[in-house]
């Protein structure tokens, strides 16, 4: 389609959607910090809402592809200040206990996605923690994570490229995405830079960049050395981006972010060549109506991501390549607003990854906006 009408359409389509929505999101119009807290509150009740609506009798959020939306969902309501005495959070969590296993993972006892579904979990059990309830969960939890992790005891050095990585599916290959929640619940659980765990994620994190450096000398790195992240470096190499013409991992912006506040989280100086290169990545791909380098294909865990990577970045005001100067929090929230549907969920039209799935997408949306909270 040509670029101008494709402008064109969206633009209409965007005047259609702010029309008809409720007039909370055409106070997206208003610049005023009061105005978008205003915003915020608005969207953030009505997303809430719209998940109390759909609970399952049994606490559960799509509870047809495994645990993981509960806790997801579970996590976004106590981010937002929801208690553990809430009604919704308190079935959620008791529909979670029951996917404790005995070897401390929490997961479906068949999941091929054992890491990932018990990395949202203790995200979870940690922010509903606040009485001590879930201790010895969580130590259970903690030590079963770092079993999955792909080390010595895998039969993989550090010259291996999936060594200090964490993977799902039949394969386990290593992934930067389950790498990221990881490298996430790890630090909800205390582990610093120093964690050994810790050190040998961000071994596997450092390989999964665009960049040619002493922590990098895989050969993807220097066939499209642009500072963005791809998918893994293990089993070949996969971008979900696709290759350069050279042979190259395609960046793309969900696992630059991911990268990014991996590496801050494993406490990587900002100074680092490593954390600038994708700061600069991030800086020249700016956008929030796309996944760069995906299109609308996992938007909303773009979304949280990119939500997440800011606000550990610290920068409350983010300058792009152009010079362009963006209150990304305020922008956010005016995005997801035009995005919220009447009902106060979200949905990506593009259903790959599950985001055709409204509690998952507004989970993913909840979440990025506990990191947007405008100061």
């Amino acid at each position: 389609m040509d670029p101008l009408r494709r402008g064109w359409m969206l633009g209409m389509a965007a005047a259609v959607v702010l029309g008809t929505m409720a007039p909370a999101v055409r106070a997206q119009e208003q610049e005023s910090p009061q105005a978008v807290q205003k915003l915020y509150q608005q969207i953030v009740a009505r997303g809430i809402q719209y998940l109390e609506q759909h609970q399952e009798p049994d606490g559960s959020f799509s509870k047809q592809v495994g645990p993981a939306v509960t806790a997801l969902v579970c996590t976004a309501l106590l981010r937002h200040g929801r208690s553990v005495n809430d009604p919704v959070v308190r079935k959620a969590l008791k529909f979670l206990e029951g996917y404790i296993q005995p070897s401390g993972g929490i997961h479906h006892p068949r999941s091929r996605y054992r890491n990932y579904e018990t990395s949202v979990a203790v995200m979870c059990f940690k922010q509903a923690n606040r009485d001590g309830r879930y201790d010895q969960v969580l130590k259970n939890a903690e030590r079963f994570l770092k079993q999955l992790q792909w080390d010595e005891t895998e039969g993989k050095d550090r010259s291996d490229p999936s060594y200090g990585g964490a993977g799902y599916g039949r394969h386990k290959r290593p992934d930067l995405s389950n790498t990221s929640f990881l490298i996430e619940a790890l630090k909800e659980l205390g582990a610093g830079p120093d964690d050994p765990a810790m050190k040998k994620a961000l071994v596997f994190v450092s390989r999964c960049q665009n960049l040619e450096t002493e922590h990098n000398t895989t050969p993807f790195a220097a066939k499209n050395p642009d500072g963005g992240f791809y998918y893994t470096p293990a089993a070949g190499g996969t971008s979900q981006a696709g290759k350069t013409p050279e042979g190259g991992l395609r960046s793309y912006a969900s696992m630059t972010y991911a990268g990014l506040k991996s590496m801050i989280y494993a406490g990587v100086d900002k100074n680092d060549p490593r954390v600038k290169a994708a700061v600069q990545w991030c800086r020249r791909h700016y956008d929030l109506k796309s996944n760069p380098g995906l299109g609308l294909a996992g938007l909303y865990y773009y979304y949280h991501t990119f939500a997440k990577a800011l606000d550990a970045l610290g920068e409350d005001v983010f300058e792009d390549a152009q010079g362009r100067k963006h209150h990304w929090r305020h922008e956010l929230i005016r995005e997801l607003a035009s995005r919220q549907q009447r009902d106060g969920s979200w949905v990506n039209e593009n259903s790959r990854w599950l985001e055709g799935d409204p509690n998952l997408v507004t989970a993913y949306a909840l979440l990025a906006l506990a990191h947007a909270r405008p100061k």
